[in-house]
């Protein structure tokens, strides 16, 4: 009675096996014939050869390597910098149109009073360009390699769920810096705005807008490039330049309410922009752990955070008499929490799956509570500044 049964299953696992020897045949016949026919080959050309496979191993062995380890990463990187103890401290004045000026709260202000000027170093400054140093100097620029750019048998590492979490990761750190460099060239680095732009926050700027994944060479147009990180160290010299004058308040860095107002509101709108993203991939794409897309998505929203987390920290310091004045303390203790927390959220596998979902939870979805959270009191701060 039980041999038509045994016969069946026989033949169904014999044919799942024919299928799966086939499947593998179909994926090595390729490197099989490249093996017969470098044996027929002469020395000379083997050599060469060889020597050619042995250097793509090692590329591929130094992409693996880089992008799995990340270097210096730490979710509590502000607490190292000390921010509050070096916003305190101010220097000797020795210009008298210099430093970073504080002018009074209007509201506030009595008869007379004038804004004061302190020469120390930005916090700001500082922060950005310790987070561009994060990104190319402490770990390898993952977008630009060449490695990365040719991608998975054509396919973009970004449409795979391989080598692309750190990429994106740092372009989000990365567009927190873009940010920040915009707010400091138009706003924060020039008084009320009819000041002369800064030359270094200028270049500065103009050096983080480079495109992220240029290599040494390219084909549009064709040619030898500079690659990516070159311009972005630069754009640390430039900021380190700048801060130094501001030390000797050669340089300005106007830290109005006005100014943490459209900061604030800035970083807002940009973190907006990717909840907007996150909650088009979570609604659209139900796939679980089988999302290519999810995981790219997923950590640069992270980086993103993670930049503006040390970034808003030591807004705290340039602007601390803003914030005194204005009662900011308790909300802006409660927007650093709420950034904190959101760099907890660091899952082995990104899953997209439904916010229902029991088996496949929905990363892209807490992440997005967490930005929305984030970008609520950011909102709310800024109403406080508008009033």
């Amino acid at each position: 009675m039980l041999e038509p049964v045994v016969d069946f299953f026989t033949r169904l696992f014999q044919a799942i096996g024919r299928g799966i020897g086939y499947a593998f045949g179909v994926v090595l016949w390729p490197f099989l014939w490249l093996g017969r026919w470098y044996r027929e080959r002469g020395w000379i050309l083997r050599g060469v050869l060889g020597a050619l496979l042995l250097v793509l191993v090692g590329l591929y062995g130094y992409f693996v390597w880089t992008t799995q380890i990340w270097t210096n990463f730490n979710p509590d990187y502000n607490e190292a910098l000390d921010l509050a103890t070096k916003g305190g401290a101010p220097g000797a004045q020795t210009a008298p149109r210099g430093g970073i000026v504080s002018a009074p709260d209007e509201a506030a202000a009595t008869p007379g009073e004038t804004a004061t000027q302190t020469c120390r170093r930005s916090m700001i400054v500082d922060v950005t360009a310790d987070l561009v140093d994060f990104n190319v100097n402490q770990n390898a620029w993952i977008s630009s390699m060449i490695l990365y750019k040719l991608g998975l048998f054509g396919i973009a590492w970004d449409r795979t769920p391989f080598f692309d979490n750190k990429a994106a990761f740092q372009r989000g750190v990365n567009q927190a810096i873009r940010r920040t460099s915009i707010e400091l060239v138009d706003t924060l680095g020039r008084v009320r705005g009819t000041s002369q732009i800064d030359t270094n926050l200028q270049k500065a700027r103009g050096n983080l807008q480079f495109d992220e994944s240029t290599w040494y060479f390219g084909l549009h147009p064709f040619g030898p490039k500079t690659p990516t990180p070159s311009f972005y160290r630069s754009a640390i010299d430039d900021l380190k330049e700048f801060n130094d004058r501001l030390e000797k308040c050669e340089a300005v860095f106007d830290a109005r309410a006005d100014n943490l107002l459209q900061f604030i509101d800035r970083i807002a709108n940009d973190i907006g922009s990717t909840s907007a993203i996150l909650r088009e991939r979570s609604e659209k794409y139900n796939l679980g752990w089988f999302d290519p897309r999810a995981d790219d998505r997923f950590w640069f929203a992270y980086g993103q955070l993670y930049g503006y987390y040390g970034i808003l920290t030591a807004a705290r310091a340039d602007f601390q008499d803003v914030i005194a004045q204005r009662g900011l303390t308790q909300l802006w203790d409660e927007l650093e929490d709420q950034l904190r927390a959101s760099l907890n959220i660091r899952p082995i596998i990104i899953s997209n799956g439904s916010e229902s979902g029991i088996l496949m939870p929905s990363h892209l979805a807490t992440m997005g509570f967490y930005v929305l959270r984030v970008r609520s009191n950011l909102v709310e701060i800024r109403l406080v500044l508008d009033r």
